[in-house]
């Protein structure tokens, strides 16, 4: 009876480390996908992509292996398994070079070309593993799990993977010496922490350990259970801590995205898998290999998962990464929310228009906005030739001091619009119009006094609609205004979580975006004027270094630059007019040369709308060659 619940007590831990091992091959892909979807121009992420490639392959060989499938298969996923494992220490060497050069330490060669000797070295290894070097036989009965034999290369390899460890573990302690801010001496530790996870837990120990594993199969397989706990736990801290790298973006909107994505991705897919485990085991338990609760328990825990999952997240997003900020962001979420658009005004403005005709039988009625002594109809319902649009100037001399009576303008009644009186003002004081409400009225016709009351109180509708559209257009002004700096206080900051130094003393890069702007104002005035002369480009290094070498020229610098990027589009050999020429002869046409639009897209033989598509591209690809340029300077 005992050995009875001992093997079943074993077979679900066994059961529960296999679930273990495809969740983590599930988490270590969504996180792969994660790096390459919003921060893989940083070399850190670029590198920490790398590790969790070859993680996902380590943990996807292992989580494929099972009693059901042949000892030819187990044996091609068990050599699979090292491709993940012999290209790991370069990876992690990548890694900690990378650190290192975010922290302000760049490689002046050494550690660039360790990098690189390391992966060949792996290369190597890999080379091994396939002509059959690296790894002996399987061991197709061997206990507790089949296993290959080690050969006289498997201990050199060893070395070499311990040794790569120990490499990228002083690079890891001395990036974490020269973090200067506690958020960055904080994440270097979680870090520091993650890092080891992958390395410890993807080794196939059973290789040294066969004669200890075969002879206590239980212990085996829990400390294999405990280390897959740990490895998946530290691996999302490390996706964490590597998150912050190379993005702008406000810690809490990080945070925030990191756990939607695994929440949604690695969380939801691991429990469908997990459930559909343990029903397709108690199927086979009960003595039925298939049983069809198995679809329709993944389909229901991955909508439920996702069902609260989408009503779970304000609730979160508030209580966890929302911090003392949490009544300004909550503010301005509502704001967000109930925001007025466009559209929405129209739509209530439609509304108000709709309401007024049908309480006056009226034909037509409109609602014009006055925005800087300029009145203009923003909505118009109805017959929209009963009004003269340029005449409205004629409509608003109309109206004088009385705030509340209508006023008749050819066949409208019209009613002034004025803002709501404020505290402040004084009795007497007239409060601002805001624009006009018109309704053609009939022949003949009177207001009723039900119906006069009525319209007034739909006019006092729109002119609050006008209010909050006036608001929100200087609301809108301010942020347009303040937007750029602070895109570049969060560039600056971003930055500044790791090398405080370099980040803050220097000039911030643009971004590819403006970049791309100043150089085709530059390009417009590439012979002269003011687009040339008073551009933002006059900032960049590169240009400070040309401008040095010209006697203080500025002008002549930027031209110098222009005339460099728009080399580096240009293909290799003589001039011709085919189609790799074609954004090179657009940039030296148009702007050096100085042609016409049509003269130009004549030549090249294209229509103008897509002489104008061809140009972005040719200009953008210059922005991208000025920006490679500043980078490769600072960095040298």
């Amino acid at each position: 009876m005992s050995n009875g619940w001992m093997d079943t007590l074993l077979a679900g831990i066994q059961t529960l480390n296999q679930i273990l091992t495809a969740g983590i091959a599930i988490t270590a892909f969504s996180l792969f996908l994660y790096a390459l979807s919003f921060n893989l121009r940083d070399r850190v992420a670029r590198s920490f992509a790398i590790i969790l490639l070859c993680v996902v392959i380590v943990f996807t060989a292992e989580a494929l292996q099972d009693k059901s499938i042949t000892i030819k298969t187990t044996d091609l996923l068990l050599r699979l398994q090292w491709f993940g494992i012999v290209f790991l220490p370069a990876a992690y060497l990548h890694l900690s070079d990378a650190l290192l050069v975010t922290a302000g330490r760049p490689s002046r060669g050494r550690r660039r070309f360790a990098v690189r000797g390391m992966y060949g070295v792996s290369g190597l290894f890999l080379t091994l593993l396939a002509f059959g070097y690296l790894l002996g036989p399987i061991v197709p009965d061997g206990k507790p799990a089949p296993h290959l034999m080690r050969t006289m290369w498997t201990e050199v390899f060893t070395i070499f993977y311990v040794a790569a460890m120990v490499w990228a573990g002083i690079n890891f302690a001395r990036a974490y010496r020269l973090m200067l801010t506690r958020s960055g001496r904080r994440r270097m530790l979680y870090l520091m922490a993650g890092a080891t996870a992958p390395a410890l837990g993807s080794y196939p120990y059973l290789l040294f350990g066969y004669s200890l594993a075969a002879q206590h199969p239980f212990f085996f397989w829990s400390v294999a259970t405990a280390i897959n706990v740990l490895v998946g736990a530290l691996v999302i801290i490390m996706a964490y801590a590597v998150a912050f790298f190379g993005v702008s973006w406000p810690d809490r909107v990080i945070k925030s995205r990191l756990f939607k994505w695994i929440m949604r991705g690695p969380v939801t897919a691991s429990v469908a898998l997990a459930l559909m485990t343990v029903v397709r085991r108690g199927g086979e338990f009960l003595g039925s290999p298939y049983t069809a609760f198995v679809p329709f328990i993944v389909v229901a825990s991955i909508l439920l998962m996702e069902h609260s999952i989408t009503f779970a997240a304000p609730l979160w997003e508030r209580w966890l990464f929302f911090g003392r900020d949490r009544n300004e962001l909550q503010l301005l979420q509502n704001i967000e929310e109930r925001l007025l658009t466009q559209s929405d005004l129209q739509q209530f403005l439609e509304a108000i228009l709709a309401a007024v005709r049908d309480h006056l039988q009226s034909p037509s009625a409109f609602v014009a906005a006055l925005d800087d002594e300029t009145l203009s109809p923003i909505v118009v319902a109805g017959n929209r030739g009963m009004l003269d649009q340029d005449g409205l100037t004629e409509a608003l001399e109309k109206v004088n001091g009385d705030t509340r009576r209508e006023f008749q303008w050819g066949n409208f009644w019209v009613l002034p619009l004025h803002q709501r009186k404020r505290a402040d003002m004084d009795q007497d004081e007239l409060p601002p119009l805001l624009g006009l409400l018109g309704v053609a009225r009939l022949e003949k016709h009177l207001m009723e006094p039900e119906q006069r009351d009525a319209l007034w109180l739909l006019a006092d509708r729109a002119a609050l609609a006008l209010e909050d559209r006036q608001l929100q257009q200087r609301v809108f002004r301010s942020l347009a205004d303040l937007q750029p700096q602070v895109e570049m206080i969060q560039r600056m900051r971003a930055a500044g979580r790791y090398d405080t130094t370099v980040s803050l003393l220097a000039e911030p890069l643009p971004q590819e975006a403006d970049l791309a702007n100043w150089v085709k104002d530059a390009l417009t005035h590439y012979w002269g004027g003011p687009k040339l002369t008073n551009n933002p480009l006059i900032n960049l290094q590169v240009v400070r270094d040309l401008a040095e070498k010209d006697d203080g020229n500025v002008s002549n610098a930027v031209r110098s630059l222009l005339r460099k990027a728009v080399d580096q589009v240009k293909p290799r050999g003589d001039r011709k007019f085919t189609t790799e020429w074609i954004l090179f002869n657009i940039l030296e046409m148009k702007f050096i040369e100085g042609r016409k639009v049509r003269d130009v897209a004549s030549r090249l033989a294209m229509s103008e709308a897509d002489l104008y598509r061809k140009q972005r591209v040719a200009v953008e690809a210059v922005a991208k060659a000025i920006l490679d340029m500043e980078v490769n300077l600072k960095e040298s």
